[in-house]
């Protein structure tokens, strides 16, 4: 049975209680409304930030080098910190993946993506590189892509969100 935890969420269907999401659902074969029983599933869920470094019209992607999804393809950044700001961790996870000190611009949008295993809230931002050299530490591949060519790689589900919100922009 698959259920959209963020909708269920925004309709203050359930609680975040030390990171993991508690879905409340009313059991189906229930027909007393007097009696209730309820299935509280648990989803963990992961904040993370990601960063669309872009040089003059291209868009740096980076494709995973590891783990359940390794070779989707990503906008590069990772796990914030207890207690770090979206901005900071962008600046470090910028730095650990890709040996690139950055200066964090806009923000682009934040997505809550229901993958099988864990809730992932990804919070986006422009970045511009202020010194060093894009080397990949963590990843298996990188492109540089226009507007056009955008659709060209195989994003993960959480990254398609936020091409779909690069693409709408002029």
């Amino acid at each position: 049975m698959q259920f959209n935890y963020t909708q269920l969420f925004n309709k203050k269907q359930g609680f975040l209680f030390n990171n993991v999401f508690f879905v409340i659902l009313n059991h189906e074969g229930v027909k007393d409304p007097v009696t209730f029983y309820f299935y509280i599933l648990a989803m963990k869920t992961i904040e993370v930030v990601a960063g669309v470094i872009k040089d003059g019209d291209r868009i740096f992607a980076t494709q995973r080098g590891y783990g359940e999804f390794k070779d989707g393809w990503e906008f590069p950044g990772g796990k914030m910190e207890p207690g770090e700001s979206p901005e900071h961790a962008l600046v470090r996870e910028l730095k650990e993946e890709l040996a690139v000190d950055v200066v964090v611009g806009d923000k682009i949008c934040t997505v809550e993506y229901d993958y099988p295993k864990f809730h992932l809230t990804m919070h986006c931002f422009f970045a511009s590189i202020e010194s060093g050299s894009l080397t990949l530490l963590e990843h298996e591949d990188a492109k540089w892509l226009d507007r056009e060519s955008l659709d060209s790689v195989n994003w993960l589900p959480a990254d398609v969100e936020v091409v779909k919100n690069l693409t709408q922009r002029k």
